[in-house]
């Protein structure tokens, strides 16, 4: 009898006590996705242009150039918007970041501005094949009586891309 008091005496106090701790498990993955990166294929090139009384030139991503005051447009079998190749993962998204504000094109002693960046991909884009193209145009200020010359730019213009 002793041991069967003994034995509910046990029973009894364990269940008074309860649990005090519990314990649950996880586990932990990472996925490593493509690098993402920028390659330049085609540098911009407005081509040929008479400055008469001045005016501006936009070169569309679409290779096409629109003229507004005097400027007129000559010889344009160079005309070429910049091209870019934008490599990473399949089926991710990126943005595209132009350049702000003006630039100067410049001869030496004489300044084009070159300002009004756009794209065709309107700022973003989607990998398919783990690849992607797009174009970027812009606008030059042509001032009245411009002297004659190439203009190319002071460095380089900055074109970023990231993962949305």
């Amino acid at each position: 009898m002793r041991s069967l008091h003994l034995l509910i005496l046990i029973l009894v106090s364990s269940a008074a006590f309860g649990q005090t701790q519990a314990t649950a498990t996880f586990t932990a993955s990472v996925t490593i996705i493509e690098p993402i990166g920028i390659t330049n294929t085609a540098e911009m090139n407005f081509a040929a242009l008479d400055a008469k009384s001045g005016g501006s030139v936009i070169l569309t991503p679409d290779n096409d150039r629109l003229t507004s005051g005097g400027v007129e447009l000559a010889d344009g079998t160079n005309v070429s918007a910049a091209s870019f190749r934008v490599t990473g993962q399949q089926g991710f998204s990126f943005a595209i970041s132009l350049p702000q504000g003006e630039y100067h094109l410049t001869n030496g002693s004489q300044n084009i501005i070159l300002k009004d960046f756009t794209t065709n991909l309107d700022g973003s884009g989607n990998f398919s094949g783990g690849m992607a193209e797009f174009r970027v145009g812009a606008t030059v200020e042509i001032e009245p009586g411009q002297q004659p010359g190439t203009y190319n730019t002071i460095g380089e213009l900055p074109v970023t891309v990231h993962y949305n």
